[in-house]
């Protein structure tokens, strides 16, 4: 006899108004209209297009300025996409502090296997066929492979994933700072950065926010409709009913794992293409800012409940936060502040949703 696993699932009033996303996307509106009308305006110096060749100087609108919204997104994509797969771990019950660090190691990996191939092509660009393959690839699979670490020593060692990931975290991150001794990793061909990751279509730069949207969607599709999905909300709605009901949990616990390092890596990627640089301090503190915008999207630490979207949602709220910040003038400081105070009132709200609406899961 199977046991039938399904997501959480409510009528659709409850969702409509309980929903941890519909709050969100509330919350993210209200800012967004507060920061447009009262975040103020600068003075930017732009092309004149009645004078060729000179400049003036115009007011713009502080939030709604194109570099402003640019830094918003790029910033959100880096964090959400990590997010996506914490969230997943979070809904089976686990935790993952490595992701900060396993974003750089995979991001030093590829940056190193680019310098060298463009090396090898000296002064000319280096394909995009085979700059491309090579950095996304190379991060992904050595994300992977920390990922796939980490659930395996879950699972075999019978340890807390707290522990566990907290020590992969000082390792990964150590072996980040022995291998570039604090020196920057640059010089890799424009091909992957320039011309595919930072490349401009009508003025801006869409290709890390297109992959944060392409990881949202397998991220819901596999969470909702896939096998895998099913049996992660089940191992986190209680992982012992789901081993009486046939459930691999210590293989669904490694696939999952593995799936966080591999998009810890993906991020990695494409922030290396963004920046064009990779050092040993990158995503120092991400794993904060990640764990954050999952629980902040809906996700439950006590597992069993979240998805892809809201996670997507928290890391935009984050970012807002951040910029309103740099927008306001207001000590960065506090940035730390303010997403503590968010964080726990997610889990706050979480909890009192629990009790009070049981059977909104």
């Amino acid at each position: 006899m199977s046991a039938q696993v399904q997501p959480p699932s409510s009528s659709p009033l409850r969702r409509i108004l309980f929903a941890q996303e519909s709050g969100l996307v509330l919350v993210i509106v209200l800012m967004m209209a507060g920061l447009t009308f009262f975040g103020g305006t600068k003075n930017k110096r732009i092309a004149d297009p009645l004078k060729p060749g000179e400049w003036t100087v115009v007011q713009v609108n502080k939030f709604l300025d194109a570099e402003n919204l640019v830094l918003l997104a790029k910033d959100a994509s880096f964090v959400a996409i990590m997010a996506v797969g914490m969230t997943a771990v979070i809904v089976m019950g686990g935790i993952d502090l490595s992701v900060g660090s396993i974003y750089a190691v995979a991001a030093l990996l590829g940056a190193m296997a680019l310098r060298a191939l463009q090396s090898q092509w000296g002064d000319q660009v280096a394909p995009a066929y085979l700059s491309i393959p090579i950095g996304v690839g190379l991060c992904c699979l050595a994300g992977a492979a920390c990922g796939a670490l980490n659930g395996s020593m879950v699972v075999g060692l019978r340890v807390h994933p707290f522990i566990i990931t907290l020590g992969m975290m000082a390792v990964l991150r150590g072996v980040a700072f022995v291998s570039t001794k604090g020196q920057s990793i640059v010089g890799f061909p424009e091909s992957y950065t320039s011309g595919f990751f930072k490349a401009q279509f009508f003025g801006v730069r869409p290709v890390p926010v297109l992959v944060m949207l392409a990881v949202v969607l397998a991220g819901h599709l596999i969470l909702t409709r896939f096998l895998l999905g099913r049996r992660t909300y089940a191992i986190g709605g209680n992982e012992t009913a789901a081993q009486y009901a046939g459930i691999p949990v210590g293989r669904v616990k490694i696939i999952v794992y593995t799936l966080m390092g591999m998009l810890a890596g993906l991020s990695g990627a494409v922030s290396l293409g963004y920046l064009g640089a990779a050092t040993s301090n990158d995503g120092m503190g991400y794993e904060l800012n990640v764990i954050a915008a999952a629980v902040i999207g809906g996700a439950s630490l006590t597992g069993g409940r979240g998805t892809a979207l809201g996670a997507v949602l928290g890391a935009i709220l984050i970012q807002l936060i951040t910029n309103a910040m740099l927008i306001l003038d207001i000590d960065t400081n506090y940035t730390q502040i303010v997403m503590g105070i968010a964080t726990v009132a997610a889990v706050v709200l979480d909890q009192v949703k629990a009790r009070f609406l049981p059977s909104g899961r």
